[in-house]
């Protein structure tokens, strides 16, 4: 028993060495990852681009996806996760913003979002760490969270990525992000296997006539390959955790919470989860009272379909089900104390 208490401090020791590792060097790493977006899109373009078949197609559509990569990578590290002692956001009006269909302000009370989805105020709990008053966020439901790095609390907090955390506000990006770059990678990958071979001088060609040295060329589509495989894995478990209704923070804690309940005979049911298509709805904010269709495609500005103090629930559900007292998955923030 002490032998695992020691592996656990051990642990805990080497988290907290990681976390001021990332804060420290979270700007560093924004920076290697413009550069290394830039070069590939530039001996995309440089290279293959210009074998391309009907360019007139083609081309738009390549500009189309570079463009989502770029902007979307651009908010995720820009727009503000939404911080709970924060005041609301709201909608601006540039051209980088889009129009929603209605009209309507985002809910903040308890609302029909339409006719299938019901939308409750959220109640409040302390925050141990920052001593915030919080939003859904209690010993079962963890829509808000604190955030060791920023240590702040976060509203719909993901996780920490890089140079800031992805909650709220700026998830939706986050997840842009990884489709675009997964689709340009694998297109990088399956038009540049030619010029691929090329470098490697397997293929006979001509000498090489492009500005992009064959060895950096080279080098962008290997990373390209990984880059659609291991981006494409992380893409594919984000987008299953927002069909469930779930962050991931509370993937981890209701994969728990089910098979307790399942050793019980019983099921966990998760109060968030209003069926796969309306939670990919009301993630990316599109549909009836949300956004335009085209906002999957341009990549431009939207706010969340609520702002954080409300959230959409199954009919009947109020919280959780299938989850007993003493039960709960608990961090080491300590117990909050209910407000309300």
């Amino acid at each position: 028993m002490i032998c695992a208490k020691r592996v656990f401090r051990c642990f805990k020791t080497l988290e907290r060495w990681g976390d001021k590792l990332t804060g420290f060097a979270g700007p560093y790493f924004v920076a290697l990852a413009v550069g290394l977006l830039t070069t590939g899109i530039v001996c995309f373009f440089e290279v293959i681009a210009p074998t391309l078949a009907l360019p007139l197609i083609t081309l738009p559509l390549c500009v189309l996806i570079a463009a989502n990569i770029l902007v979307h990578y651009y908010y995720v590290c820009t727009v503000r996760p939404g911080f709970v002692n924060e005041p609301p956001q709201e909608r601006g009006t540039g051209i980088l913003w889009a129009k929603p269909k209605s009209g309507k302000k985002k809910l903040t009370r308890g609302v029909k979002w339409n006719k299938e989805v019901k939308i409750t105020p959220a109640s409040t709990t302390r925050c141990r760490k920052c001593s915030v008053l919080r939003p859904e966020a209690d010993r079962v439901r963890e829509r808000a969270h604190h955030c060791r790095i920023c240590n702040r609390c976060v509203l719909k907090y993901d996780h920490h990525w890089i140079n800031q955390c992805v909650g709220l506000h700026n998830e939706r990006h986050f997840v842009m992000f990884m489709l675009y770059l997964v689709t340009g990678s694998f297109f990088f990958g399956i038009t540049g296997y030619s010029k691929f071979l090329e470098c490697l001088g397997v293929s006979y060609s001509l000498p090489w006539q492009h500005r992009s040295p064959e060895i950096l060329f080279a080098m962008v589509y290997i990373l390209a390959l990984v880059m659609c495989f291991a981006v494409g894995v992380m893409v594919a478990y984000h987008i299953w955790s927002v069909s469930n209704g779930e962050t991931a923070v509370e993937a981890q804690d209701f994969e728990v919470y089910r098979n307790r309940a399942k050793a019980r005979d019983e099921a966990f049911v998760n109060s968030y989860d209003v069926g796969r298509k309306k939670n990919l709805q009301l993630f990316f904010n599109i549909g009836e009272n949300g956004y335009p269709w085209y906002t999957l495609i341009i990549p431009l500005r939207i706010m969340p379909y609520t702002d954080g103090r409300s959230w959409a629930r199954k009919e009947g559900y109020e919280t959780h089900a299938g989850l007993r007292n003493g039960e709960e998955v608990t961090d080491d923030e300590g117990e909050e104390e209910r407000e309300d």
